[in-house]
């Protein structure tokens, strides 16, 4: 038995060259916090934002999750909670050892 086709918008170009390029220019932005000291002490955390935008636009129009299921959205959602709490403990711990 045939599985029906779900309907996905077929997305024109320019929106992957807007998304490409915001993706170059977040990783300039990377590169300038990470080299040029920008955030001085948050350096890290910035680092770390910058990462998660430009997973956040990936998974989102490349990997295409805007157009899935609530359910599909619901566990990636939980999956990266989980993965927020385990860093908060670890920067956590790491800041009170000082």
């Amino acid at each position: 038995m045939a599985t029906p086709e779900r309907d996905v918008p077929i997305l024109p170009a320019r929106t992957f060259v807007a998304v490409w390029t915001a993706l170059v220019a977040l990783t300039a932005t990377t590169v300038a916090v990470a080299k040029g000291g920008l955030l001085a002490r948050y350096s890290v955390l910035g680092a770390l934002a910058i990462a998660s935008l430009k997973a956040g636009l990936v998974v989102g129009w490349f990997m295409h999750l805007r157009y899935e299921s609530r359910l599909l959205r619901a566990l990636v959602l939980m999956a990266l909670a989980a993965v927020g709490a385990i860093l908060a403990l670890t920067f956590a711990d790491v800041w009170y050892r000082r």
